[in-house]
């Protein structure tokens, strides 16, 4: 599952330190959260957490077949359940099942009615005898799912576990079309079918899904058949023939429309690959997913393993929960995934859509036994987002979307807690969702991958594949499938990385000698242990470049490395492959050097922050080059370092950065031009190619950046333009718009930032852009006009959701702050106004109080 980690400043949460634990030592799972142990000579408590074991199996799973009806203004669903099952190895007489939340009205066997009892939602059925592990048996159950009638929860990641989604289902919000979606994971697809809903469950399934006819249907599997009732309904049937997880399973229904593409095996045969969209997003589909077959073919190759599914279709859902959803050949995507082809200059979703298709192999073929172990799903559906950028846009941003998931670990790190990447005791399974399941998971991988050898790991990982294919694993089958390519014992590696916690922190000072080097590396964390690691040193001398494996396993060390002649430069983990906080020490002559030489992203970019430290004619030479550099972060970088240039160079500089402004490919290097142009060109030279851009450039981006830089140039001219955009459909264009309108105090924009709040029309972190051009607006005008503004704010605290919970009582707070400023200074002026902002203060705290804020 892809959770959107664009938003990791909303979601960090207080940081605690769990107690460490040895998961070798604890076997019983049968311990209360809340035990605590009394230490011999004192009266000090420690907590003894929960060991998260695996579920036991009981009970396996042969064929699950649903077949439901909606009732859609109650946002309920009927479902009816015959489901094929055995006991797993030892006798049973009972059958238990999760089921949250439902009425169930009856279970029966060949006929006959079972008891049962449903409490707790458990529902366990008493059999009609005892059977052994070679015998199967079949109950039906009637039963009345009704999600929306129990008590919800959720998390950062996944926001509820409802498990069955009517959106708009009375058809009374506009713009929103009816529909109905299931998310399951972790464990919410037993709110609408009673299943064993763990991760080391596996079924076959069939879906029986009645609607009108009006309405598309989706769910895993093929559709066997549709068949139209005689009432005006249509009953579509699907059907998936291999087992998978029941969190896995899904369904959707809405007036969707299919696309349809396809992706060729090995020996010829097409497999169907289908986009699901609204009607309008119909011209857009290929698009927005149009790379999936080619992600399919070189997934299926660089792994050895064929996409081992039947079908593999992707819908775009309203009001998702999560990010996106990797259920088995139906892929649910929020609706974020929606983006015209102009939308599209500035940012695809290919990563998450790879994510989600490398889940087919990882996590739906083979799935983690448990959630503890959930890294083994996540990490590698994390990693193929490097795999494709490696393989369709090249090394450096490979190494650059790389270096920012490595960042995202860290930061989630330092806003919760670090923990071991295996987490054997979280307290709440949602916890697993975080940037050590994925982030960091995917960082080790790509460092076992810098170890071994392409060679090597790949064919670890399909063995691993093969050998556990339609079962659950843990990291332990991860390890021994790539000790038996190997020939090594890995231990050593798997229990820093994935059984404790942390990352090196590593102080490099690089100094020369007579024919060597000498290089003083230091572990400085002190809360996690000392890591044993293989780096790759590359020695750039009149040799050339000579690379040498050192290991690195002490607190400190210093390792001397013979040098031929010159030594020009010396790059430590010459791959950038290591996950740590590294702090390099090396003369600066020597990073100006790497710049020039090397063709890593991460190195060119360390270079050009350690060699501009200190101003030199060689310094500025490279940051003239790096204007130019292949990737445009680097690009971007340089434009930040054009203020240290002497003013023959900075003329050069910018003189480049105009041209990049209009041409460069990169839609974020062409609005970081622009912001620069903006305090560093004449203003009429500034407002030709600002005027230009916001017209004629084909990135959102660069028009909306280029008409709020216009407007400081001339903001007469930047509003009457900004009011032709005023309907633009795109979110960051509506957001341009809103902050160009903040410069102004004509109260008349009112009205407009009303109309965007009020129907939602801003998307992700556009909302707080927004909203942040909307208090700047809010406060340069009068007093009497920012509480007309508070009934926008009231709007945005219920139509705007999770964002506008965050974002409102900041809004209040920087108002009443605001407000009372002006009023003490009109006071102390014995000024009648302070009374008006007196008035404004109240209203503000009232409308706090009644938002409860």
């Amino acid at each position: 599952m892809k959770r959107i980690f664009f938003f990791t400043a909303l979601l960090l949460i207080a940081a605690c330190k769990p107690i460490e634990t040895n998961p070798d030592i604890l076997t019983d799972n049968s311990t209360d959260n809340n035990t605590t142990i009394s230490t011999d000579g004192d009266n000090t408590e420690i907590e003894k957490k929960e060991y998260r074991a695996t579920e036991t199996v009981l009970t396996d799973l042969i064929n699950t077949k649903l077949e439901v009806r909606f009732l859609w203004e109650q946002a309920r669903m009927v479902g009816k359940e015959t489901l094929t099952a055995k006991p797993h190895w030892y006798p049973q007489n009972k059958l238990i099942l999760d089921a949250k939340g439902m009425d169930i009205n009856s279970v029966s066997m060949n006929g006959k009615p079972l008891t049962f009892i449903y409490e707790n939602d458990v529902l366990t059925i008493s059999l009609d005898k005892e059977y052994k592990r070679t015998e199967s048996y079949t109950v039906v159950i009637d039963y009345l799912s009704k999600p929306d009638e129990r008590t919800t929860s959720g998390s950062a990641a996944i926001t509820s576990d409802k498990g069955l989604y009517f959106i708009n289902p009375k058809g009374t919000e506009k713009n929103k079309m009816p529909q109905i979606w299931t998310q399951g994971e972790t464990e919410a697809n037993s709110v609408w079918f009673p299943t064993i809903d763990s991760p080391n469950s596996k079924s076959k399934q069939e879906m029986y899904i009645t609607v009108d006819n009006k309405y598309t249907t989706l769910s895993n599997g093929k559709m066997i058949s549709s068949t139209k009732n005689a009432d005006g309904t249509r009953t579509d049937y699907w059907k998936q023939e291999l087992p998978h997880a029941p969190y896995l399973f899904m369904m959707a229904v809405g007036e969707f429309r299919q696309v349809k593409d396809f992706y060729t095996r090995p020996d010829g045969t097409k497999m169907e690959v289908n986009y699901y969209v609204e009607p309008e997003w119909e011209p857009y589909a290929k698009s927005i997913f149009g790379e999936t077959p080619a992600m399919i073919a070189y997934f299926s190759k660089l792994l050895g393993v064929e996409y081992p599914w039947d079908k593999y279709s992707q819908i775009i859902v309203r009001d998702y929960v999560s990010g996106a959803m990797e259920n088995t050949g139906a892929v649910i995507f929020g609706d974020y995934a929606y983006k015209n082809n102009r939308e599209l200059l500035d940012g695809n979703d290919n990563s998450t859509i790879a994510h989600e298709l490398f889940h087919h192999w990882f996590g739906d073929l083979v799935t983690c036994e448990s959630w503890s172990n959930l890294t083994v799903n996540e990490s590698f559906a994390n990693y193929s987002q490097y795999l494709w950028d490696e393989h369709r846009y090249g090394l450096d941003e490979a190494d650059y979307q790389g270096m920012n998931e490595q960042e995202g670990y860290k930061q989630s790190a330092l806003g919760s807690q670090y923990h071991n990447l295996v987490w054997f005791d979280y307290e709440d399974k949602e916890q697993m969702f975080d940037g050590h399941t994925y982030n960091k998971g995917g960082r080790i991988l790509h460092m076992l991958r810098n170890y071994l050898g392409d060679e090597a790991f790949f064919e670890a990982i399909k063995n691993y594949l093969k050998e556990n294919s339609f079962q659950a694993a843990e990291f332990t089958n991860l390890r021994l499938a790539f000790e038996k390519v190997s020939g090594e014992d890995l231990n050593w590696f798997f229990n820093q990385w994935y059984l404790d916690k942390g990352h090196p922190s590593l102080s490099i000072d690089m100094s020369e000698k007579t024919g060597s080097v000498s290089i003083r590396v230091n572990q400085t964390q002190t809360e996690f242990r000392i890591f044993k690691l293989p780096v790759d040193i590359a020695i750039y001398d009149d040799r050339g470049k000579t690379v040498e494996r050192v290991w690195i396993e002490e607190e400190n060390e210093v390792i001397e490395l013979k040098t031929v002649g010159k030594v020009k430069n010396v790059v430590f983990d010459h791959n950038a492959m290591l996950l740590a906080d590294l702090k390099e020490y090396k003369p600066a002559d020597w990073s100006i050097f790497q710049y020039s030489l090397d063709q890593r992203w991460y190195h060119r970019r360390e270079a050009i922050i350690d060699g501009t430290k200190s101003k030199s004619e060689a310094a500025e030479k490279m940051i003239l080059s790096a204007i130019n550099d292949p990737h445009y972060d680097i690009r971007s970088l340089a434009i930040s370092k054009v203020g240290m240039l002497s003013a023959e160079n900075k003329a050069l500089a910018i003189e480049k950065i105009k041209v990049l402004a209009e041409t460069d490919a990169n839609s974020n290097v062409r609005a970081d031009a622009i912001q620069f142009l903006s305090g560093n060109l004449a203003a009429s030279d500034a407002k030709v190619i600002f005027e230009n851009r916001v017209i004629k450039d084909s990135s959102y981006v660069v028009s909306g950046t280029a008409l709020f830089e216009l407007t400081k140039i001339d903001r007469e001219k930047g509003l009457e333009i900004a009011s032709k955009y005023e309907n633009d459909k795109n979110s960051f264009m509506k957001s341009a718009v809103m902050e160009t309108y903040s410069q102004s105090s004509n109260s008349k924009y009112l009205s407009y930032f009303h109309k965007v709040f009020e129907n939602d029309e801003l998307e992700n972190m556009d909302y707080f852009s927004g909203a942040r051009s909307f208090l700047t607006y809010l406060i340069g005008l009068e007093p009497e006009k920012q509480k007309e503004g508070l009934q926008t704010i009231k709007i945005m605290s219920t139509n705007n959701g999770y964002y506008g919970q965050l974002a409102v009582p900041r809004l209040l707070d920087f108002m009443i702050e605001n407000a009372t400023e002006k009023m003490e200074t009109y006071k102390a002026a014995g000024n009648q106004k302070s009374k008006v902002y007196e008035s404004l203060i109240e209203d503000c705290s009232n409308l706090k109080k009644e938002l409860g804020f």
